[in-house]
Formats: structure tokens, sequence, C-alpha cells
């Protein structure tokens, strides 16, 4: 299939299953957070899923290709970036699974299906806009809360995920409190944490969680996952969650 790329696209191979996906290398690409929530995430065949910010749909693809879900639905405020994640879908040859669309997460409960999903992912932007001077910058976009606050995605999360469903993320272990606090206030209860190291004897620098909706108060903290061994070399368990290790994010 022929796709058209601007000049500073490229296509990058996910080495699973035949996948590949677009990125714009003066946007903000995918990175190793992205990987890690696809592979966490805990999606069960013929599963309705959505993930809120989407970006290049990343995670859209990855559990399409991981999983049996049903229908995963990807949402993206940026059209730009909305776009080329439609065109991954159809360069994959997903669009009977997966579905991109270009809408504010903040709305998206007038768009989707209100505690329609089993499941609903986020890797939402981790700092506050503080300082920031371009608010239309793609990267800032991206990684900073200016389309969105944390309490949005959790508030938008709530409002689609079913009773009993799950809801996953992948964020920063110092905005834990405010994590917790605000899963609480929209009846997300912690269920599962993982934090992720960088290698042994470092601090974690990135937290999986997964909610449940209405869920009763009880909370288990997994092992820890460590990127890198002391060695440098990624560590056993995390070429297993590449599909290749030629995936592996340096």
């Amino acid at each position: 299939m022929d796709i058209n790329l601007k000049e500073t696209e490229r296509i990058d191979d996910l080495q699973l299953n035949g996948l590949k996906i677009i990125q714009d290398t003066d946007g903000f690409c995918f990175g190793i957070d992205a990987v890690l929530l696809a592979n966490f995430a805990n999606v069960k065949k013929d599963n309705l899923v959505v993930d809120l910010g989407t970006g290049t749909g990343i995670i859209p693809t990855l559990i399409a290709g991981k999983t049996e879900a049903k229908k995963i639905i990807g949402v993206e405020i940026q059209q730009e970036v909305y776009e080329m994640a439609k065109r991954s879908v159809k360069m994959n040859k997903l669009e009977d699974r997966v579905e991109i669309i270009n809408e504010d997460l903040k709305e998206i409960d007038k768009i989707l299906e209100v505690n329609g999903f089993h499941v609903v992912t986020s890797n939402p932007p981790y700092t506050h806009m503080d300082g920031i001077k371009n608010l239309s910058d793609k990267k800032a976009i991206s990684r900073h809360e200016i389309k969105c606050t944390l309490e949005d995605v959790m508030k938008s999360a709530s409002r689609l995920v079913m009773p009993r469903g799950k809801f996953f993320m992948i964020h920063r272990p110092i905005r834990l409190v405010d994590i917790f606090m605000l899963a609480r206030k929209y009846d997300l209860e912690p269920k599962k944490v993982r934090f992720v190291h960088p290698k042994p004897n470092k601090a974690p620098n990135l937290v999986l969680i997964e909610f449940m909706k209405g869920g009763k108060p009880e909370l288990k903290i997994l092992d820890p996952l460590y990127v890198y061994e002391e060695n440098g070399e990624h560590t056993k368990e995390m070429k297993g969650i590449y599909a290749n290790e030629g995936m592996l994010i340096k």
C-alpha cells in the first residue's frame, strides 16, 4: 500500500504481526511508556477499549496486535496528529477494529457511550503547563497539561468505563498523591501499582496503575519493573515485553 508521508514523517516497524506506525520527527514520537502501558493493560477477548489522548495511535495499534479486543477507539485532540494516526490505521488494515476520533477528551462522553467500555487506557501529559510559552507546540501539548489536566483524564475515564471495568494509566510517581485523590473522587479505585525503575538501585521514574470503577479499597503493589541491567543492557523482562529486540527504544 502506498502511504503518502510528509517531509518530516517516517514509518517505524513495531516488530509485531507486521504492524507499523507513522511518526513525525518534528512532533512527539512514542516512547517506552506507551509500550509499557499497552503491555500492562489487561484486555480480554471481545473487549471494547478506548485510549484517551492517543497521539500517533500507538497504544490502540499495539493492543490490536497483542489482544483479541473487538474494538479500540483512540481519542486525539490535535488535528494533524489525528490524521497521522488515521493513516497508520489504514496502513495496517485495522479499520475494522481500530478507530481514531478527533475530539476533546473533556467532551468525549457526548460522543461515546457512557459506561460503554470494558477498558480505558491513557498515557496523559505528565507535567503542569507552568512556564510553557508556545501553547500550540505539538511536543509541549503531548508532555504538558495544555489541552487537558490529570483531573480531565480521570473524569473522562470514569464516565466511559463500565461499572467494574478497568482503567489503566502510566504516569510519574511524583503525581501519585494527586492521582489517588482524583481517582477516588471519580469512583476509580486503585487496585494495582507497578513502579518502573531505570535500573536496580535507581528510584522509579514511571508508575503503572490499574483502577477499577466502583472497586473495593484494596491496593496491591506489584514487583518492580527494571528497564536496564547494571551493565546497560535491557533486562530479560523488557526484552519479553517488546515483540522483538529490534524494537527496543534506546
